[in-house]
């Protein structure tokens, strides 16, 4: 899996390079106290002009590569070949060939491959696909599958299914909210971010890596992760205006994976030892996503990512209810409908933050200012870390299109809808 990349350079021209930031931060030179550590912008590369002394200045930022390009070793792969046009039948058997694909040449290792298994649609199918290429391939072992959440997680339950279903060796991590709350300042210091939805979604990600390790052999870990950018799975497409509009803000995600979902999934397995393996960002498989028509890519008849699902109709890899399950965020997913995990934290960090603090929360971070008390106890234990760092995160996430004062999909009108059905 492609990692977020940092890089420090001092006022007087000495460079470091790290894939996170806090092997760069605790770095000292004589010259400069406090070091400069950005993000590297994903499908870049710079041009250094290299002095005698070993100091270097930066020449020019080049961009080399955009999420809609074909890369450039489509030329020389082994993949059937793809049948032209968009009609919806050829479509569907390119986008079956690709994903294939995209899982078999994420095999290549000498560690023990598993997978995360949330019970949803997207790593349902990385999980029945990577099942059924391991059996292929010949592979000794059995899969193993797994999956995090509370007692009566909706997770939890579609998640079994799912790997009855394929035949997995499921293994099912139960945590309650003391152990979700006490793992906050952990997870934000391997993070290295404090944005509000990435810290609530990590929780349950770190949990679940630190199980692995400590518990199995497993290294390599197969994820659905990409594919709600990719393919528009979020609540708030339902809301866009144009289909154009969305293929947008679809790309926009994906341009900004690195500071979000990316940075999670790669961030909480690191964090443990693991090497997340991601198929749906597979080169091939996105880019011939993202050059269908837009009309095609968006949620149809009230439901999103209604061509992945539809591509997957026939082929049996999931149980029917697995592949039209709407959709159900990570950090909702792991608790029950009745006491979201952001309503837990919520509760939580009421008690951890007052008004008074709130009231001089601009003063106190004018940059990215905490508009609640959960963004502001995040906050503090990020500064407390990293302190002066703030601007690693350029902005928060929300959803796009409705008046949305949380990210969490459970506050959408679209998601209360859905599960009152």
């Amino acid at each position: 899996m492609e990692s977020p990349l940092f890089k420090a350079m001092t006022e007087d021209g000495f460079l470091a390079v790290c894939s996170e930031a806090k092997g760069l931060v605790t770095l000292k030179h004589s010259t400069t106290p406090f070091l400069k550590v950005e993000p590297f912008l994903p499908g870049h590369y710079e041009v250094l002009d290299l002095k005698p002394n070993g100091k270097v200045a930066s020449v020019e930022m080049v961009k080399y590569h955009h999420c809609r390009d074909e890369p450039l070793h489509a030329l020389y792969d082994n993949v059937d070949k793809l049948f032209p046009g968009f009609e919806i039948e050829t479509v569907k058997n390119n986008l079956r060939i690709l994903f294939n694909n995209a899982v078999k040449k994420r095999l290549m290792t000498d560690r023990r491959i598993g997978c995360l298994l949330s019970g949803g649609l997207d790593s349902s199918l990385v999980a029945a696909t990577l099942l059924k290429q391991l059996k292929e391939a010949q592979v000794q072992y059995p899969l193993q599958t797994f999956a995090i959440g509370m007692e009566d997680s909706p997770d939890l339950l579609a998640a079994r299914k799912v790997a009855n279903h394929i035949g997995s060796e499921h293994y099912e991590v139960l945590f309650n909210s003391e152990e979700g709350i006490q793992a906050l300042d952990e997870v934000i210091f391997s993070l290295e971010t404090y944005d509000i939805t990435t810290v609530r979604a990590s929780v349950g990600m770190y949990l679940i890596s630190k199980y692995i390790r400590k518990n199995t052999d497993n290294v390599v870990i197969f994820s659905g992760e990409g594919s709600d950018e990719l393919t528009q799975g979020y609540i708030y497409f339902h809301k866009a205006p144009s289909p154009e509009e969305a293929e947008e803000e679809s790309e926009r995600l994906l341009r900004e994976l690195y500071l979000f979902d990316v940075l999670r999934a790669d961030r909480t397995t690191a964090a443990h030892g693991l090497e997340l393996r991601v198929p749906f960002l597979d080169h091939r498989f996105s880019s011939y996503y993202l050059s269908l028509p837009p009309e095609m890519r968006t949620p149809k008849n009230g439901i999103e990512k209604h061509l992945l699902r539809e591509t997957f109709e026939e082929s049996n890899l999931i149980p029917k209810e697995i592949l039209w399950r709407p959709k159900e965020a990570f950090s909702d997913g792991i608790t029950s409908v009745k006491n979201s995990w952001f309503k837990i934290l919520q509760e939580y960090v009421e008690h951890q933050v007052d008004d008074a603090m709130m009231a001089n929360a601009a003063q106190k971070f004018p940059f990215n200012t905490p508009k609640t008390k959960e963004g502001y106890y995040y906050r503090q234990i990020f500064e407390r870390h990293y302190p002066g760092r703030a601007d690693w995160l350029s902005h928060y996430w929300m959803p796009k299109w409705i008046n949305a004062t949380d990210p969490s999909a459970r506050t959408l009108t679209h998601y209360k809808s859905a599960a009152k059905a």
